[in-house]
């Protein structure tokens, strides 16, 4: 009896800590994405949710095989908890903004906070996890360079690292 109840409060443990990750507004804002998400108004995330939430943004032809790999990321079925428990690990598996600070500073040799995309591109596409054309592209939509070819590294890593822009 003892091991079941020391599993419980253990597990009881694990999913409250998830909202000390994130402050008051955060959560709002994830109960409102989840809120838009679950579809069918159940409580629950599942596949036709994601297939209904892809159809509102315009992807229509989502492969079943996208959708169950999604849902399988997920320990069980995504209830509110699940679902910020998993963008809680998601936000957690980033490095922190000093880390990737010094990796962008490496191709910045005058020390200005700007590195040329062209090379940032090249370097995304050819090392390590590489990039796709499309992925670079996002990337690009996402953090424009500015007229001269820069891409502003500072900036870019504060939005990785916090999510929003410098004010």
């Amino acid at each position: 009896m003892a091991p079941r109840r020391a599993r419980k409060r253990a597990e009881g443990t694990a999913s409250s800590n998830v909202f000390s990750m994130f402050d008051q507004s955060q959560i709002q804002e994830f109960k409102e994405a989840f809120t838009i998400m679950d579809q069918n108004r159940d409580g629950f995330i599942d596949k036709e949710d994601l297939r209904d939430t892809f159809a509102a943004l315009g992807r229509i032809n989502v492969k079943n095989e996208e959708l169950e790999a999604m849902v399988k990321e997920a320990p069980g079925p995504i209830n509110f908890t699940v679902f910020l428990t998993m963008f809680g690990e998601k936000l957690k598996g980033t490095d922190p903004e000093e880390t990737i600070l010094h990796a962008f500073k490496v191709f910045d040799t005058e020390g200005k906070g700007f590195v040329k995309a062209d090379v940032i591109k090249e370097k995304l596409m050819t090392q390590a996890d590489r990039f796709s054309e499309e992925e670079i592209k996002q990337m690009f939509a996402a953090f424009p360079p500015d007229v001269c070819g820069n891409l502003d590294y500072r900036n870019l890593c504060y939005i990785i690292t916090h999510g929003e822009e410098k004010d």
